[in-house]
């Protein structure tokens, strides 16, 4: 085999490929074994037709087709290593050449990734993130847990307050008309939850325990029902009981009853420790961000379009899978949300392009600083897991894949460049 290379643009390259024919005639073969299953010509079995039968009969050209499909795959990634460039895209191909007795030729014009000129990221200046814990929202951490316990009793008011949770009967119409789904007896509802319609919580403030009102609501443009978006709507609404929070005493015992501390002070010490671990991490994730930034902000690089459309297809995918857990479908995501797919991957798009520079701009410190995961590094990461799991490490190792360690790899490589960038700054202002 044999590849020429021609820079055709930036970031594009077209390989000119020769593949000899004795191996090319070798892919012809394979293809004629793979599908003369396929070839049915009187006189023979099924599935045993000599090659040059059906070559006879039809073209000598008949399995060049598949053999190409067979072939090209395996020269191409061949041709790759050789030249050592680096594919982001899949390659356009043309065949140039091909034909009985002749060497294939075929050009593969690909779209590689892009060269990255560093500026300065070592002594960069930025602001560092810190966040602290106040009293305050230690105690909205235990009115939290608190609210989890909650008891609801009968109201000493016989009116409807926001916070109060109401058992109502309602029958609702448009133009008249009851709605299928519209109609429900003894339901439970929060007011202030915002659960119902927008503006029919707000109405029932005010309704006495016993009465009945007419409640006027527009549906929303985006409500997932077609035949009611954008309606106006009538709701007969009958209050059966107003009922009211009783919060538990915040004491020893409740801490007690609600954590494994024996006392609140203990119980509290506890929720500051976590909050003070979540803070540390909040604000040394966004320090990271913003060196990041500045890294890429100092740096060169031209990123193509197809480098940011697949960023932005892993974006979606992403969402995809988080969406899914939640039990939402992304289709009802974009209905709720008055947003086609196309405007979808637009709002992600500058996003997508910050995101590919960054990952480039990463990669090129890390070739420039030789900054490489050790296998020893590894097998502590893998340590760390089988701490946690209650496995041993030889367990683990046993079932992880090449991707699983890739992964291990990329996150030893990730925390070794932001120390770097970290130990180098110059950090301004909290």
């Amino acid at each position: 085999m044999k590849v020429t290379t021609e820079n055709i643009a930036t970031n594009q390259v077209k390989l000119t490929i020769t593949v000899e024919q004795p191996r090319f005639e070798e892919a012809v073969q394979k293809a004629y074994l793979q599908s003369r299953g396929k070839v049915s010509i009187p006189g023979f079995r099924k599935g045993k037709v000599p090659r040059k039968i059906i070559e006879q009969m039809y073209s000598p050209a008949f399995f060049y087709e598949e053999a190409v499909d067979i072939i090209l795959p395996e020269v191409y990634g061949e041709a790759v290593e050789e030249t050592k460039i680096d594919p982001v895209d899949r390659p356009q191909v043309d065949i140039i050449e091909l034909g009985e007795d002749k060497d294939l030729v075929f050009t593969a014009e690909v779209t590689v990734k892009p060269e990255v000129t560093l500026g300065q990221y070592k002594g960069i200046e930025v602001e560092r993130a810190e966040y602290n814990v106040t009293a305050e929202e230690v105690d909205a951490e235990v009115m939290k847990a608190a609210e989890r316990v909650v008891r609801w009793v009968d109201s000493a008011s016989d009116t409807v307050q926001d916070g109060n949770r109401v058992i109502m009967d309602y029958s609702g119409s448009v133009d008249g008309v009851l709605f299928q789904g519209g109609t429900a007896e003894k339901q439970t509802l929060d007011i202030g939850s915002g659960m119902f319609i927008p503006g029919f919580e707000e109405q029932m403030v005010g309704m006495e325990k016993g009465t009945e009102k007419d409640i006027e609501v527009t549906f929303p443009e985006e409500y997932h029902s077609p035949d009611l978006a954008g309606k106006k709507a009538v709701f007969k609404v009958v209050v059966h009981e107003i009922k009211e929070k009783e919060l538990p005493t915040i004491d020893d015992a409740f801490a007690q009853d609600t954590s494994e501390f024996d006392t609140l002070d203990a119980y509290k010490a506890s929720i500051r420790e976590r909050l003070e671990a979540a803070a540390k991490t909040r604000g040394e994730n966004e320090t990271h961000d913003r060196l990041i930034a500045k890294v890429v902000e100092n740096a060169t690089m031209e990123i193509p379009d197809c480098m940011v459309e697949s960023q932005i297809d892993g974006m979606i995918r992403d969402m995809q899978y988080r969406m899914s857990f939640q039990g939402i479908q992304f289709n009802d995501f974009l209905t709720m949300t008055n947003t086609t797919m196309e405007e979808l991957r637009e709002q992600r798009k500058e996003a997508a392009l910050q995101g590919v520079k960054a990952q480039l701009a990463i990669e090129k410190i890390q070739q420039t600083e030789e900054i490489k995961a050790e296998e020893s590094e590894i097998d502590a990461e893998v340590e760390k897991m089988a701490g946690q799991s209650g496995r041993s490490p030889e367990d683990i190792k046993k079932g992880l894949t090449s991707r699983d360690m890739e992964y291990f790899s990329q996150n030893i490589l990730m925390e070794k460049t932001l120390k770097l960038l970290n130990d180098n700054a110059k950090f301004t202002n909290v």
